[in-house]
């Protein structure tokens, strides 16, 4: 069998992390980290901490070449700093003593964002202490280490420990401060450099960083690496690059920030924490640069956007979404950027040696009785491993492949939802089993490359990946443009021919039968509903666009639903997007059984009935709520809307669980969707509690109700009450005081239907997708 080879000593392996895999937060004199009050979940993980012995025998069976572990600060010192735990640093010597003994090489990561608790009360990361602090850690740990690990890496992504922990607050542990988020960008880069340091005083072999390194471009670049940008998208590619790259990269490797990066962070807080000599000391030789790559970053121009969080600096600047297969997290899956972003290093950075040190996915796994069958996280592997030989064939030097992960685990906020791993965990037991994919990475380890097998569901990425070009060269070269060159067309060709890809619709239609029309069935829409204008705009364009024939349908009668089904029954349509009215009824029930793809727009009250997309109504609910508890709110009423909508169910569910957490107890009114109806309930609230300090209504349309009766009963917003209201409609940022609310992603909802049926309707598996929501602060609050 040929084999795709990778080069003699390519490093194979995994990785993993502590507080996601170690459990025992609690034993031996471990310290609490910063996650251990913040995850929803507590937690024995994958009891990894008494299990490891298992785990590397796990390992070894997979012929696994290197094990990355991350070492656990507040097990090593529980205060963060002072007399180290010798319990501790005992078990990390268990664990390298049986990694060398089963001829695994251990690679020790010393942060992998479990800060103790107690350095965090004392300041945390935007204090200059921990980045001493750290050099001290890091000293220890080698102390006890040294004699065995070679390889050590400092950080693992700062920029999400910065930008997720200290911007937005979705991470641990939870500030959501601008100025504190840059802060601690600074002091983490200045504890690689101290710890890299102390390390090679040690007499460390290897250090260096590992970095999360996202290519930026635009929705169209995506399926077109050499689209000409406009102006306006050129400068937002480059802001974010800045934002999530470049912070980090030039500084560590070349001395510097980026000179346009100092103005944004001097508008967002000063400079005065960059001091005289730290660029130096950030700035030590880099033996081995970690990366980490899942999914691209895509960005475009749009004015009046404003900042996300996690990027201070990126007002109007849109985050999108993008027309391609997503994992369970909704990732979109763009194997090539793997090979664009080690070619960038390669050539920004020569001589540079790399490690792909965090590689995977999450989907949807099932338990059979014969296995797991993950051909999707194998697919995935597989196609990213291509990726990367075309980039080691193109002089990137990478020296080896790590898996992210091991083991099912702890993934951080989203708890055990998630599922990365190549071995399944049932935490209720403990028990490890094989999924498919490790199987399959074992034999890739033992012959050094891919094999070359046909993939079961070709895709237009595969062929690129094959061929070594963008989609859109496949594209031009299957649908028989002339704007190719003979050789480029044969090297496409001949990776169609080898993997069986079906190149057109109309050939797909000859194959499948298929009509290529697609129902858009509405239910009666709100006057002026935004979010059905935006879903019949971007779905209807999105899969025009890929050759479909829209039908828009109208589910307003019981007839109106029986000719819908008996369309779908008939194969005279591919496939449904539905829309569902504001009440329950059984037309999605109906649909799926006919077997013709459907995707919903809306959770629905069985979630296993057919695909949806949704916004993260629970998350928003609950940022809202803690938005008004961080400003000192603590009678705060909700105005809840019908409960038999689910979205108004997650709501309620989100806003009690910040209550719960902060031990009080939820006051509620009933309305429906109106403003009159959102006016009474708030006249309620004010009538049974007179001490009401600040309202949380379930849509904008109740705040704004709110707001009137506010102002009727003679009460000040936000001075004396403050409210927040949900969806951010245009009538939001209008009101007087203008309206803090969350804000759902309108367009992103609609791209993500598209994408979602046209996944489904090329045989692809799809899992539900939940996007994000954001809050939006203004004077209400």
């Amino acid at each position: 069998m040929s084999t795709t080879s990778f080069p003699e000593g390519f490093v194979w392996g995994v990785s993993t992390s502590a507080f996601q895999i170690e459990g025992a937060t609690s034993a031996d004199g471990r310290g609490p980290s910063i996650w251990d009050g913040f995850s929803a979940d507590r937690a024995e993980a994958c009891d990894h901490y008494h299990r490891h012995a298992e785990d590397v025998r796990l390992m070894k069976d997979l012929g696994m070449a290197a094990y990355r572990f991350s070492v656990s600060w507040p097990r090593v010192l529980p205060e963060g700093s002072g007399k180290a735990n010798e319990a501790g640093l005992d078990f990390y010597d268990r664990l390298v003593d049986e990694l060398l003994a089963a001829g695994i090489t251990p690679y020790a990561t010393l942060y992998h964002w479990d800060l103790p608790q107690a350095l965090e009360k004392v300041g945390g990361w935007p204090s200059r202490d921990t980045a001493r602090h750290f050099a001290d850690y890091a000293a220890a740990v080698h102390d006890r280490l040294g004699d065995r690990v070679d390889t050590w890496f400092t950080l693992n992504e700062p920029w999400v420990a910065a930008f997720l922990g200290y911007g937005s607050g979705v991470h641990a542990p939870g500030r959501k401060s601008a100025p504190d988020a840059f802060r601690s960008a600074h002091h983490m880069l200045l504890a690689h450099g101290l710890a890299a340091q102390a390390l090679r005083s040690a007499g460390a072999t290897r250090v260096g960083p590992v970095l999360n390194i996202s290519p930026v471009m635009t929705p169209a670049q995506v399926s077109d690496l050499d689209r000409e940008l406009s102006e306006e998208d050129a400068e937002a590619v480059a802001r974010i690059d800045m934002l999530a790259n470049r912070q980090f990269l030039e500084p560590m490797l070349r001395g510097t920030y980026p000179a346009e990066l100092l103005p944004v962070i001097e508008r967002h807080g000063g400079l005065d924490h960059i001091r005289d000599g730290d660029l130096d000391t950030i700035a030590q030789p880099v033996d081995l640069l970690g990366v980490n790559y899942y999914t691209p970053l895509v960005v475009q121009a749009q004015p009046s956007e404003t900042a996300d969080p996690a990027f201070p600096g990126s007002e109007g600047v849109l985050f999108c979404t993008v027309p391609t297969a997503v994992t369970a997290m909704g990732w979109p899956i763009v194997p090539n950027c793997l090979s664009l972003l080690l070619g960038r290093l390669s050539r920004e950075y020569p001589g540079l040696d790399l490690m792909v040190t965090e590689n995977g996915a999450d989907f949807v796994d099932t338990v059979t009785g014969d296995g797991i069958h993950d051909v999707d996280r194998i697919s995935f592997i597989e196609e990213h491993l291509r990726a990367l030989s075309s980039a080691v064939a193109d002089g990137a030097r990478v020296r080896g492949y790590l898996v992210w992960t091991l083991l099912d685990n702890l993934e951080w906020s989203d708890g055990y939802q998630r599922k990365f791993g190549l071995v399944h965990v049932d935490f209720a037991t403990q028990r490890r089993r094989l999924k498919d994919s490790a199987l399959w990475y074992r034999d890739v380890i033992r012959r050094n490359g891919l094999a070359e097998t046909r993939p079961k569901r070709p895709t237009l990425e595969t062929v690129a990946a094959r061929a070594g070009v963008s989609r859109a060269t496949v594209s031009r070269v299957v649908n028989g443009e002339a704007a190719v060159s003979a050789d480029v067309r044969t090297v496409v060709m001949r990776a169609v021919k080898e993997l069986g890809y079906v190149p057109n619709a109309a050939a797909r239609s000859l194959v499948t039968r298929r009509t290529n029309a697609i129902a858009l069935v509405l239910s009666v829409p709100r006057q002026g509903d935004p979010l059905t204008a935006a879903v019949v705009q971007y779905v209807t364009s999105m899969l025009e666009g890929a050759g479909k024939q829209i039908t828009l349908m109208l589910a307003d009668t019981a007839e109106s639903h029986r000719r819908i089904v008996q369309q779908a029954e008939a194969r005279l349509v591919d496939g449904v997007v539905l829309l569902p009215p504001d009440r329950a009824d059984t037309l999605a029930e109906r649909l799926s059984r006919t077997g013709v793809p459907i995707v919903l727009l809306g959770k629905p009250a069985i979630t296993s009935l057919v695909p949806y997309v949704d916004v993260d109504n629970t998350g928003g609910a609950e940022a809202a709520t803690q938005h008004l508890l961080a400003r000192g709110r603590r009678r705060i009423g909700m105005i809840c809307g019908p409960m038999d909508l689910v979205a108004v169910q997650d709501r309620l569910a989100g806003h009690r669980a910040a209550l719960h957490r902060a031990g009080l107890q939820p006051l509620l009114a009933l309305a429906d969707l109106t403003r009159a109806s959102g006016a009474v309930a708030a006249r309620q609230l004010l009538g049974d509690d007179p001490a009401l300090d600040a309202i949380f209504a379930a849509t904008d349309q109740l705040a704004i109700g709110a707001l009137q009766a506010a102002r009727e009963a003679g009460r000040r917003v936000p001075e004396d009450l403050a409210i927040v209201g949900f969806d951010d409609i245009d009538a939001a940022s209008a009101t007087t005081p203008g309206l803090t609310t969350v804000r759902v992603p309108l367009a992103d909802q609609a791209l993500a239907l598209a994408r979602l049926l046209l996944s489904r309707l090329e045989g692809r598996h799809t899992t539900s997708v939940v996007l994000p929501t954001r809050l939006v602060t203004r004077e209400s609050t």
